[in-house]
Formats: C-alpha cells, sequence, structure tokens
C-alpha cells in the first residue's frame, strides 16, 4: 500500500497541473456559453408552462416558426406573411433568437421548445422586451409626427433639397404649381369625399388636378430584368410591383424626351434585387453598391441627375430593405416606402409611406372588398397572424381566449376554409389590429379598410400611408406597444357615435387604396403618384441668380 502511494506521488509531482486548469477553465467557459445561448432544458413537468409551444429549428437553410400546439394551428401562416420568403436566413434568425432569449425559451434540437415560466411570468417577461425596446429608439407619436410634418413643410424651402446646378424650366413650372396650391380657393365638400379624413381638402383638390393636367415622368429604360423592369404584382410586396407596371404602361403622364420631366423614375424591384444575385449579394452593403452602381450609370450617361443630386428622381419600393439599401445613396431622392420607420431613417415631409398590399390575383385585385354595417359587427377586435417579432408573441399571450368578444389568435391555416373565416373575422369585427411583426409595416391596415373594419395600428414610430395628406386619426385608431395589456379598455372607451363615424369614413376613404388594371381617379395608383408630386413641389428650388 505504501509502495502504490508513493507512486502515484510520484505521478502527480511529473503531472504539470498547469494543464489540468487549463482544462477546466476552458470546460467551464464552454458550458456557460452554451447555458448563455441556448438555456437550459426543461426535464420535468411541473416546470412547464400551461402554453405549449412547438419550435422547428434547421441549420442553414433554416425556417423558424413557433406555433401553439394546444390550439391546433398549422404554421402555414396568415395573410401577411409571405414577406419572410425573401428575409435572409441570418436576419431571421437574429429575429427569432432574440425573442427566444427574451422569453427564456429553451431552444433544443427536439421539435417540442419548453416554456419555463408560468403564464403571469412570461406575461410580465414579454412586456419588458418592449421597454427595453424603447431604450433603444423613443416612440413618436402621432400627435409628434404631425408636428414633424408641419415643422418639414415649413422648412422645405430652406432645406432637405440641394440646389440644382443649372436652372429648368421645369423647376418653374412646378414652383408656380405651388403656388397655386398654397393659394387655393376654399373647398368645403367635392363628390364621393369626405372632407375631415384630410388635412386640407382644399389643397389637395387643387394639388391632384395640377397634377393630372401638369406632371410629366421619365422612365429610365436602363437596367436588366429581374431586378428593373419586371412587375410583381402578387404577394406581400404587390404595391411596388402594381406601380411599376403601371407607371411603365401609363401614356398620360410617361415622356419619351427627359428635357420634359418633372421627375424621374427608377423602376427597381427592391425585391427581385435582394433575391436575384446570388450568394455573393447578400449583405445591405453590397446590394447598396450595386444599387449605386445603376445610380453611377444613368448620372453618367444623362445630365438628369447631377443636375439636382437626384432630388427630382423617385423609386417606389416595398421590401423591408427598401430604406436600408437607399438611404445612403438616394438620399436626396423621394422614396415611396412601406418601411416607414421614422426611427429608422424615414423622413416625414420627404419620403411618403407605401400602403402594403396584399394580392392574391393579379387578374382580381378587388376581390373581397366591403363588410357588415356597424350595428352586424358583434366582433370588438380581431387578429390572426404568425408569430413575427417581439410584438405579437405578447398580444396573443395577453388576449388570446381571455375575453369573448376579442377574437385574438396566432397564424390561422391558408387552405381555402382558413382564409375564409380571417375574411369574415375582418367583415364581421368593429376593429382588427394590424400589429407590427419585423418590421412596423403589416398588410392588415389595407386589409381592414377594404373589409370596412377600422384599423388599431399597433406599431411604434410607422408613419401610416399618405400621411402628409389623411388625417389618419379621424378614421383609424393608433396604441402605442406599452400599452397592449389596455388594448380592450382602450377600445371599449371610444363612443358608439365615435366609433360609427370612423367606420363611415374607413368606407370613404377605401378608394384611395384600391388597385385598378385601368387606374382610376384617386385610386391608389394616383395617390403614389401624387404623394411623390407633393413632396418634389414643396422642396423644389431654382439656380440662384448672382
Amino acid at each position: 500500500m505504501i509502495r502504490a502511494a508513493m507512486s502515484i506521488l510520484s505521478r502527480l509531482e511529473r503531472f504539470d497541473i498547469r494543464r489540468l486548469l487549463s482544462a477546466i477553465i476552458v470546460t467551464v467557459g464552454l458550458v456557460v456559453l452554451l447555458v448563455l445561448c441556448f438555456g437550459i432544458p426543461c426535464r420535468n413537468a411541473f416546470c412547464l408552462s400551461p402554453v405549449k409551444v412547438s419550435g422547428i429549428v434547421a441549420t442553414s437553410n433554416e425556417v423558424v416558426s413557433v406555433v401553439k400546439t394546444d390550439m391546433n394551428y398549422i404554421n402555414l401562416s396568415s395573410d401577411d406573411d409571405d414577406e419572410e420568403e425573401t428575409r435572409n436566413n441570418d436576419s431571421s434568425r437574429e429575429n427569432v433568437v432574440a425573442i427566444s432569449n427574451e422569453l427564456n425559451v429553451s431552444v433544443i434540437p427536439s421539435p417540442i421548445v419548453s416554456l419555463g415560466k408560468p403564464e403571469m411570468a412570461v406575461e410580465s417577461n414579454a412586456l419588458s422586451i418592449m421597454k427595453r425596446q424603447k431604450q433603444v429608439a423613443a416612440t413618436v407619436s402621432i400627435s409628434q409626427m404631425n408636428s414633424l410634418l408641419i415643422q418639414s413643410l415649413a422648412s422645405s424651402s430652406s432645406s432637405h433639397s440641394p440646389k440644382p446646378r443649372w436652372s429648368s424650366a421645369r423647376d418653374s413650372e412646378m414652383l408656380s404649381a405651388k403656388s397655386e396650391i398654397e393659394n387655393a380657393s376654399v373647398v368645403r365638400e367635392s363628390l364621393g369625399l369626405d372632407a375631415s379624413i384630410y388635412r386640407n381638402i382644399s389643397k389637395f383638390l387643387r394639388s391632384y388636378d395640377l397634377m393630372e393636367r401638369k406632371l410629366r415622368v421619365y422612365v429610365y429604360k436602363e437596367g436588366k430584368k429581374p431586378i428593373f423592369h419586371k412587375p410583381m404584382p402578387r404577394g406581400i410586396y404587390a404595391s411596388e410591383g402594381w406601380f411599376m407596371k403601371l407607371m411603365e404602361s401609363n401614356k398620360k403622364f410617361v415622356v419619351r424626351d427627359p428635357r420634359k420631366a418633372h421627375l424621374f423614375y427608377i423602376p427597381v424591384s427592391i425585391k427581385a434585387l435582394r433575391t436575384s444575385l446570388g450568394r455573393d449579394f447578400q449583405t445591405p452593403k453590397s446590394l447598396a453598391d450595386h444599387l449605386k452602381e445603376y445610380v453611377d450609370l444613368i448620372a453618367a450617361k444623362y445630365k438628369f441627375w447631377n443636375r439636382t443630386g437626384g432630388a427630382d428622381h423617385f423609386l417606389v419600393a416595398c421590401h423591408d430593405w427598401g430604406n436600408k439599401l437607399t438611404k445612403k445613396h438616394m438620399s436626396n431622392s423621394v422614396r415611396a416606402l412601406c418601411n416607414s420607420n421614422v426611427a429608422q431613417g424615414f423622413r416625414i415631409g420627404i419620403d411618403t409611406a407605401l400602403p402594403v398590399t396584399y394580392i392574391r390575383s393579379a387578374e382580381s385585385p378587388l376581390e373581397y372588398r366591403g363588410g357588415k354595417t356597424p350595428s352586424e359587427r358583434k366582433i370588438l377586435a380581431f387578429f390572426a397572424g404568425s408569430m413575427h417579432g417581439y410584438l405579437r408573441p405578447v398580444l396573443v399571450q395577453l388576449w388570446e381566449n381571455k375575453e369573448p368578444d376579442m377574437k385574438i389568435f396566432g397564424p390561422m391555416p391558408r387552405d381555402p376554409q382558413g382564409k375564409k373565416q380571417y375574411r369574415e373575422y375582418m367583415k364581421s369585427s368593429r376593429y382588427c389590429i394590424c400589429a407590427r411583426g419585423y418590421e412596423v409595416h403589416t398588410p392588415r391596415v389595407v386589409e381592414a379598410i377594404i373589409n370596412e373594419c377600422v384599423p388599431v395600428i399597433i406599431a411604434d414610430n410607422y408613419v401610416p400611408p399618405f400621411f402628409e395628406i389623411l388625417k389618419w386619426e379621424e378614421f383609424a385608431v393608433f396604441v402605442e406597444e406599452k400599452d397592449v395589456q389596455n388594448l380592450r379598455n382602450i377600445l371599449l372607451s371610444i363612443p358608439e357615435e365615435r366609433y360609427i363615424g370612423m367606420q363611415a369614413r374607413v368606407k370613404t376613404v377605401q378608394q384611395h387604396f384600391l388597385w385598378h388594371k385601368k387606374p382610376v381617379k384617386f385610386d391608389l395608383f394616383h395617390m403614389i403618384l401624387h404623394s411623390v408630386w407633393h413632396s418634389r413641389i414643396n422642396r423644389v428650388k431654382t439656380k440662384s441668380r448672382h
């Protein structure tokens, strides 16, 4: 025994204690890193929350989805969620992992993901996520946006737009139109329009009339398909496709001679740019640089971009990345963007907010319009959709199966019966919840209007479409994300007379959110073009004379 003990001690003396300590430190570090990234899997029944969540986690081409198994929902995604078909894997993964970490979801390599906190604790923790979001960017309320618009219009003649390098007759024509608009005769009412939904119906009608009579647009012929000149009139990004299709085929506004143009249209599809260039173009910087090559091309071939620094040029982009890909190299241009987040570079009074229109059939863009009368709408509020972003899981957690008049769901099946039920809920509800997903914009705003349901917009810093023209508070409700737990009380506090008036105005404003294969007065094509015209009119300058 003594001889054996002496042998062990002799071996320990020869062993380098530093190697042992190093191995222990590395092992502990790896364990800590794994716990921080994935949490500690819960194996005991008592620690499962009342809401079971199933997750699908893949690797390279991963699509991560979260659905509630106890409601038998199928994650075929509801109406807004084709938006994810072109999101890059890294972006999607970052968003889902962030949600998982915040909600204390244990991500393990099996199809079952367990929530490690009781229901009330999850609700409290989920609400704290949004409070932390506010530390990143302060919320700009709808009233503050109104003030920013007034400030922007008041300072438009002295800022925002560079002075042209040489004068043009087109600038003088636009300055003349601006004067006519500012001195428009007072209009109290107009056939088919409700004056209460416009900031100034007199100026709007005068501006619209001048646009129809005077505006000329040059459409650049440069650029190869599918990134340029190939409209995509179906799906979640249909707005940019429909506008491109109608603009390029238009004979009223489009001119062949660029010297006659007041505005220059860049017919680019940000969706196609995002998906058509392959693996070498996956980052925002590489895609923005590719778009800059196009700008350099037209700047070298024509004199018009250089004359104004691009201030009389515009593009229409509905993809989530529209803002980030254009804000550097097209900073002077008018950008019609679906992702109109004022906290991420959307410029009120310069850019214009583009509606998200989910078009399922390019041949029937007006299908399923209309809804029940106010007295027939027995549901207080409705929402259904995939759990994109940080807000929707909180909304569903707080309100699903809580009150009989609150129909708040996760994703609904996308079979014909599921789609029909989705529409029926919208047509039977007083208020339709338009909750942000990964970004602030959502097709539910237009869907609500199409179904004559008052939109309830829960998306901080979202600038609604045609904000410079429409008084959204007259036909929509804005709820800050931090107040989502008080959603029902907020809606119940709206007087019946006020609701009936809002619902009537939704029906009136609907004409501004409809696509027609042959454009008609005041429709969506004309409203987008008018918003671009309005922005340019308010920023146009002439060459100073010395």
